[in-house]
């Protein structure tokens, strides 16, 4: 596990709002929700969460900015640091009572992140990451599977909901292609979970497009600490501004894009 004093700022937030998470869900039925939009719904759990990591991770460093995903961007006097926060990634399975979802928390400097936190509080899975420092789950170091071969491969992907519908024709083609050669594939929706189990070594590989930076930063860097290899879907280098990301070993990474593309 990474002891620095970063990382303890960061898992003591992401505790502190993980408790917040925690009751929630165990009322589930009980919370006010609001509509964002088709598919895509937002709870009083999630501002919560927000608000508890913004105070928290204030008061510990301030002057740094925000990019979060409930309520945007807020400048700080630091401009050359900025945390990106997305508090419940998978609000949807959230609300429909299945524990697969996550809070992210990344650190950007000068424009590139240089530390990343993934927890899950129902399973108090806490995924960990500095540049330079490796992957971590709770106290177990990770790597990125050592598979080759894409018939033996189980690769993750995010389908896109209802209110991208004029995505799905796309996402249909991709996903034919990936069927006719992967091993296996699964779906989770919650895209920073995805990238984890990539860095652990569960999946082989992941894509998914129409993401948002709050939904990768922490993922991205997981993954390329524990060795493994990150693009968007199109596979050009920036990843964060695209929307959209491939990741696995490097053998896995170089199929599955290939796979994306020609589709």
């Amino acid at each position: 596990m990474i002891r620095s004093a970063l990382m303890n700022v960061m898992t003591a937030a992401a505790i502190k709002a993980g408790r917040g998470l925690k009751r929630d869900f165990g009322e589930v039925e009980n919370l006010q929700v609001s509509i964002k939009g088709p598919g895509d719904f937002v709870s009083a759990a999630d501002h919560k969460a927000e608000k508890t990591l913004f105070e928290e991770l204030s008061k510990a460093r301030p002057g740094y900015g925000f990019l979060m995903e409930e309520e945007g961007v807020v400048e700080g006097s630091d401009k050359s640091h900025r945390w990106l926060i997305d508090p419940l990634d998978g609000t949807t399975n959230f609300l429909h009572g299945l524990p697969i979802f996550a809070m992210s928390i990344a650190l950007e400097r000068e424009g590139a992140i240089v530390a990343g936190l993934i927890y899950n509080p129902i399973t108090e899975d806490m995924y960990v990451t500095e540049k330079g420092q490796g992957a971590w789950l709770n106290n177990r170091r990770l790597r990125v599977s050592a598979r080759r071969d894409i018939p033996d491969a189980l690769i993750g992907c995010g389908i896109p909901p209802l209110g991208r519908a004029p995505q799905h024709p796309r996402f249909k083609a991709e996903l034919a292609a990936v069927m006719a050669r992967a091993g296996a594939v699964r779906r989770l929706g919650a895209a920073s979970i995805d990238l984890a189990l990539v860095a652990a070594g569960r999946y082989d590989a992941f894509w998914e497009r129409g993401l948002k930076p709050w939904d990768m930063a922490a993922g991205v860097l997981l993954v390329r600490e524990a060795g493994g290899y990150v693009s968007d879907a199109d596979g050009a280098d920036i990843v964060l501004e695209k929307g959209s990301v491939c990741a696995g070993n490097e053998a896995m990474h170089r199929h599955l894009l290939g796979l994306i593309r020609a589709a």
